[in-house]
């Protein structure tokens, strides 16, 4: 059973930046794409980034394209999410997951996820 957990949520200033981190229990994540979530109290949870199992392919949602950057490191089992002008509506619990679909359709959530992380809360205030 893999398992994901997420680190490096905490409260932000606007403008300012986070990097997120989810590890992975084993290996096998290295055959997995990973994804980015996140969601608020009385939304639906949206694809924040999405990076495929090999790192050779992202998607990245319009809401944080250019400011937001996926990367992964297979020899840690590791994906980080760089965060940066962070504004106050990023401001969510943050979800790492894994599939096996591509990274275009696991961000667009179009089948069940199998594997999510606990969630990691970011906050952006002044």
């Amino acid at each position: 059973q893999l398992r994901l957990v997420e680190s490096g949520g905490g409260l932000v200033q606007p403008g300012g930046s986070l990097r997120l981190s989810c590890a992975a229990s084993d290996s096998s994540v290295n055959y997995y794409a990973i994804g980015w979530f996140r969601q608020v109290p009385g939304k639906e949870r949206e694809g924040v980034s999405c990076i495929s199992n090999r790192g050779s392919a992202t998607h990245i949602a319009d809401s944080v394209k250019g400011r937001f950057t996926i990367s992964r490191d297979n020899a840690k089992n590791t994906v980080f999410l760089e965060m940066n002008s962070l504004k106050p509506e990023d401001t969510a619990v943050y979800y790492c997951a894994a599939d096996l679909a591509s990274a275009r359709a696991m961000c667009d959530m179009r089948a069940s996820i199998p594997y999510w992380g606990q969630g990691t809360q970011v906050t952006v205030s002044s």
